[in-house]
């Protein structure tokens, strides 16, 4: 059996689509939540999956072994980002090297690294009056939305293409996709 640990600090969609996908898996089981914000939605989203929450600053998770040591408790092989916003410190990449697999809400390298995130990258999309959009699944380096890309799934932009209307799209594509695309990398 081999365990993930997600960490999201967002609402938490993403995370409950995996953990649903993965409720009755023989072979990938969530096991821990891990979150810089208490309050976020995904902690709430993901109780009813008996996950436990790891809280802790970007302070501890830059600055010392707290989180590292908490991975190592839970016997996690692989780490899940899904809506966390924080990079990811060499320690912890060089750990879990290629077990750390992220979805970025753009067909990279387009409209990724620092600050491009969520409805951000949705509107330079827009504004650059881009054809087509997507998402990328990669695995996480020291740069930001650089890592190997894994997967990448694409969809059109209409005319009319609204920041509301190309969330809804991209969001299609990683409830669709992300679950299906972890479980091959992690079964392989």
């Amino acid at each position: 059996m081999k365990t993930i640990a997600i960490f999201g600090s967002g609402n938490g969609t993403n995370a409950q689509n995996i953990c649903n996908h993965f409720k009755y898996s023989k072979e990938i089981k969530v096991v821990l939540l891990c979150t810089n914000k208490k309050t976020s939605t995904i902690v709430s989203r993901l109780k009813k999956y008996s996950v436990p929450s790891f809280v802790f600053s970007k302070q501890e998770l830059n600055n010392s072994n707290l989180v590292i040591e908490k991975l190592k408790t839970f016997k996690v092989d692989y780490i899940i980002l899904a809506g966390f916003l924080l990079k990811i410190p060499k320690s912890v990449i060089d750990l879990f090297e290629n077990k750390i697999i992220n979805i970025h809400p753009s067909l990279l390298p387009k409209y990724g690294g620092k600050g491009m995130y969520g409805e951000n990258v949705h509107r330079n999309v827009i504004a650059n009056k881009e054809k087509e959009s997507g998402v990328s699944v990669h695995f996480v380096n020291n740069n930001y939305d650089e890592g190997v890309i894994i997967q990448q799934e694409k969809c059109l932009l209409c005319e009319d293409e609204t920041v509301s209307s190309l969330t809804e799209k991209i969001q299609f594509l990683e409830h669709k996709y992300f679950p299906s695309i972890i479980e091959k990398i992690i079964t392989k």
